[in-house]
């Protein structure tokens, strides 16, 4: 599999997407301002391997469609928030317990809670990937969730190669984020980058997740 080709086709897609496009830059703006939501519903059209990049339009389907995408990215959350919240447990009763050695047991809980956490929260960020465009391809959130077809279709790009893709584009967006908290030091002016690159942002990522999708041949 070809990581620069993917990245450049990503970066190539989001780009037509917005420039030269002013008046659809500024509508993915609003989408942004409007807590994200229609943006989410615009990416899972990105999801579905729309191209070129699809314009902004229906509103209310992109409403709709982002609502249903935050909850299953909510489910899918649901192990590591339980995890979370036992581990913070832990830390609370360190803190409030008078017992130096009760205290260090309680740390000591809560570190290995932090690391299951971490491994639960790299397993299911490799499942939900898949799930949310299967989502976004079959119109079920129940597909989101099926767990035989999500094995499969990774099984098929292989799983050695979906992690390092998946690695890649985590570097990618280290570098992305990098950049942006350079403007992030000049607070307005950091707040006005954001809302104007978040949208191409995420175009690309979910450019570069549709094309790792369909490396499997699946529908």
């Amino acid at each position: 599999m070809d990581f620069g080709n993917m990245l450049g086709d990503s970066f190539a897609y989001a780009k037509d997407a917005v420039v030269g496009k002013w008046k659809q830059w500024l509508l993915l703006i609003i989408a942004t301002v409007l807590l994200t939501i229609p943006l989410m519903g615009y990416t899972l059209k990105v999801f579905r391997g729309e191209k070129p990049a699809p314009e902004v339009t229906g509103w209310g389907t992109l409403i709709i469609d982002g609502i249903k995408y935050i909850i299953v990215a909510f489910v899918w959350a649901i192990p590591c928030l339980i995890i979370l919240l036992l581990t913070l447990g832990s830390l609370i009763a360190a803190i409030a317990s008078g017992n130096s050695g009760a205290a260090m047991g309680f740390i000591g809980g809560a570190l290995i809670g932090l690391l299951i956490f971490l491994v639960v929260a790299i397993i299911t960020s490799l499942l939900a990937t898949i799930g949310i465009v299967r989502f976004a391809r079959t119109g079920s959130m129940g597909e989101a969730f099926n767990f035989g077809a999500i094995l499969a279709t990774i099984g098929k790009i292989g799983w050695g190669t979906y992690i390092l893709a998946m690695i890649v584009l985590v570097i990618a967006q280290f570098v992305i984020a990098l950049v942006l908290c350079i403007f992030g030091l000049i607070p307005i002016l950091g707040i006005i980058v954001e809302l104007i690159f978040l949208a191409p942002i995420s175009i690309f990522e979910a450019r570069y997740i549709c094309q790792l999708y369909d490396a499997a041949g699946t529908a």
